[in-house]
């Protein structure tokens, strides 16, 4: 349709100045990702702590750690879900005119050298005649001769 519209020549578009910034779509995805990977930072750092900390502070441990796993693991994919459904992805390029198109020049007309040669004046009567086939016989059928045989050996029987 393009094509058609512009002359056989391809639209082309611009990126307009300014309009660098991050569409809300793809930041709420980077968001999720760096979510989910600040989870598989966090996570193990809590779950060592908990390990090997002092037994006061291991039941703080265990409640941070299941947080941040809950967090960082359901809260990242969500995220990214919702970035990818409801928020505005980035903005189309603007359309910017089709080049200027010129039709090609058309050379001069020459006189014109026919490649066949000129059509005679009764093309039809060269053509062959169809034949008449309602003049070629039909062979009997099959059942004719099979029944021809069984009216003889009945015959014989008698």
């Amino acid at each position: 349709m393009h094509l058609l519209n512009h002359g056989g020549m391809l639209p082309q578009y611009s990126v307009a100045s300014g309009e660098q910034a991050v569409s809300p779509r793809r930041r709420g995805v980077k968001q999720g990702v760096l979510l989910m990977l600040l989870g598989a930072i966090l996570v193990p750092i809590l779950g060592v702590m908990n390990a090997f900390g002092p037994d006061r502070l291991s039941n703080m441990f265990t409640f941070f750690t299941a947080l941040a796993a809950i967090i960082c693991f359901i809260g990242g994919p969500l995220r990214m879900l919702f970035a990818a459904v409801f928020e505005e992805g980035a903005r189309t390029n603007q359309f910017v005119s089709a080049p200027a198109y010129s039709s090609p020049a058309i050379p001069p007309q020459r006189a014109r050298v026919a490649a066949l040669p000129p059509p005679t004046v009764n093309a039809a009567e060269q053509w062959n005649k169809r034949p008449q086939t309602a003049e070629i016989l039909q062979p009997p059928s099959v059942t004719d001769h099979t029944t021809k045989l069984l009216d003889k050996s009945e015959r014989e029987n008698e």
